[in-house]
């Protein structure tokens, strides 16, 4: 299952409490392509039907299905860069 480190889950507790957001969001993950890895990523106000919920550390993340099974053994990062930008970064499990 997708793991988050501590950096990521606290941004994505960041963009997920925005005010106007219900306690239900999260950040949702799509696959953008069926042959090369490439994803989406977006602030969501629940899971779409089919998604897997990820939960760690007070971060809640929703995957699609295609990229549940993609991201089955990585570790998700994000970092803010010095404009403010997130930036997220994958890496494989130990």
């Amino acid at each position: 299952m997708l793991t988050l480190t501590e950096n990521a889950s606290t941004i994505v507790k960041d963009i997920s409490s925005q005010p106007g957001l219900p306690e239900s969001a999260g950040l949702r993950i799509t696959s953008d392509s069926d042959t090369e890895p490439a994803f989406a990523v977006s602030a969501a106000e629940a899971p779409e039907p089919g998604d897997k919920v990820v939960e760690q550390s007070g971060a809640t993340i929703y995957l699609d299905e295609t990229a549940a099974v993609m991201l089955d053994d990585k570790i998700l990062d994000a970092a803010v860069d010095p404009s403010g930008k997130v930036e997220f970064a994958l890496g494989l499990q130990q």
